[in-house]
């Protein structure tokens, strides 16, 4: 397995300590309260079981307790000679609880997860005061470039839909490339862009085929300024320079690598909706870890987004470590703190999406993982707490960053009922947490 920048060597390493822990399945660890959800103050605990054939071997475990995902408040070695122990703890403001068993040979991993009074949780800095300014400056900057659309028709590899690579001009003589599908029949569509998550690669057209195939009029566009279609030689090449995108002026608000991709997603968006066959009414944002990101961002700024679903979405509130509270990728914090740079925690600010968060007010689903080290659920319910409009927080108990073990099913099934009404014009309701 070849891992060679931010988010995709942290996937590589989630999947071998997974591997790892699967071949063993020693330990598992069941939660007091199966939400994964609790009060201030209140004892959050798990019990901790050894299983397997090698459950015999296992008489002993270290654990350690961090709060936030960040500070490490207590450790402790379990007593498993009785193949079972347990474990108390609580935390006496909102937060979350991160746990952390290593047993058996080559310390294999067990995690799990807690939150502390969630719905409390706020961002670790305001917003900028001038936010709105930079980003309505931004914006104009984008509407005086014409986006001149190519629009090349393809095989779809389906009889019923109809497939087609897309290029856009774009701010600084950059390009937005993407592929877009929609069924073969007439009349007006409702629309979906598809936003992508970290790293450098080509996008697959079962990404949108499938989508069109179930009615939408789809599209999903490159993170980056390359082409989507080329073999995948190109992409490898293309990390020699791109490799460390997430840090490109990182401190130059004017300069920085999300400024591009971010006027890129609205700039899909407005095509979208520029589209004659678009039905006129329903837009939904869709994305997963930077392509949540990316979502929750496009529903801020481009006002005729009708619905957004993000899981995992990465980049939320950056300066949390600053705060007691791990940052998510790209973790514009620790740059800061490795270049004793606050420039680039102040720049970063700018493109966070805890800021743009209270500016959506469109209906918005949005899942986190409880043992997420790629995009801390901390972060991320504080940019859940600033949503507007009607929303709904999927809170995944057993999920790390990618899905692994079916982890993510309860985002799967919630963001599929919500497409499956939002495709028909009807309305979604959200479900209280």
């Amino acid at each position: 397995m070849r891992c060679r920048n931010g988010e995709a060597m942290l996937w590589c390493l989630a999947v071998l300590l997974a591997g790892q822990a699967c071949l063993a399945q020693e330990i598992t660890l069941t939660a007091s309260n199966k939400t994964g959800i609790y009060g201030v103050g209140e004892r959050v605990g798990w019990e901790v079981e050894v299983h397997g054939p090698n459950a015999v071997s296992v008489t002993q475990a270290g654990y350690t307790l961090k709060r936030n995902g960040l500070t490490g408040y207590e450790e402790g070695r379990l007593d498993l000679a009785s193949g079972k122990a347990s474990i108390e703890t609580s935390l006496d403001a909102p937060g979350a609880v991160f746990l952390e068993i290593r047993a058996g040979e080559g310390g294999v991993r067990s995690l799990a997860g807690a939150l502390v009074a969630p719905e409390r949780l706020q961002p670790s800095l305001p917003r900028p005061d001038d936010f709105d300014a930079f980003w309505e400056a931004k914006i104009r900057q984008l509407n005086d470039v014409p986006a001149n659309p190519r629009v090349e028709p393809g095989d779809s590899g389906r009889p019923n839909v109809d497939y087609f690579t897309v290029q856009l001009d774009h701010v600084n003589g950059t390009h937005v490339y993407g592929q877009l599908a929609r069924p073969k029949k007439e009349g007006k569509l409702p629309a979906l862009l598809i936003l992508q998550w970290a790293s450098i690669y080509g996008l697959q057209k079962p990404w949108v085929v499938d989508r069109a195939a179930g009615g939408w009029l789809a599209m999903n566009i490159e993170p980056h300024d390359l082409p989507g279609d080329r073999p995948a030689q190109f992409y490898a090449d293309s990390e020699r320079t791109l490799g460390t995108y997430f840090t490109m002026g990182n401190t130059d608000r004017d300069k920085s690598y999300f400024l591009r991709m971010y006027l890129s997603c609205y700039r899909a968006a407005d095509y979208l909706t520029g589209r004659p066959d678009w039905d006129g009414k329903t837009l939904v944002v869709m994305g997963t870890s930077m392509g949540g990101q990316q979502a929750i961002v496009t529903a801020a700024l481009y006002q005729k987004v009708t619905a957004m679903l993000a899981c995992v979405p990465s980049g939320c509130d950056m300066a949390g470590p600053r705060h007691g509270r791990a940052a998510g990728f790209p973790d514009w914090e620790k740059e800061a703190t490795r270049q004793q740079n606050d420039g680039i925690l102040e720049v970063g600010r700018y493109f966070d999406p805890v800021n743009f968060a209270s500016r959506v007010r469109c209906p918005a689903l949005v899942a986190m993982g409880l043992i997420d080290e790629t995009c801390p659920p901390a972060g991320v319910y504080a940019a859940y707490n600033q949503i507007q409009g009607p929303k709904e927080v999927v809170v995944m108990v057993r999920s790390a960053h990618q899905d692994q073990n079916n982890s993510q099913a309860p985002y799967r099934t919630r963001s599929e009922q919500w497409l499956v009404s939002l495709v028909r014009g009807e309305a979604v309701l959200p479900v209280a947490p």
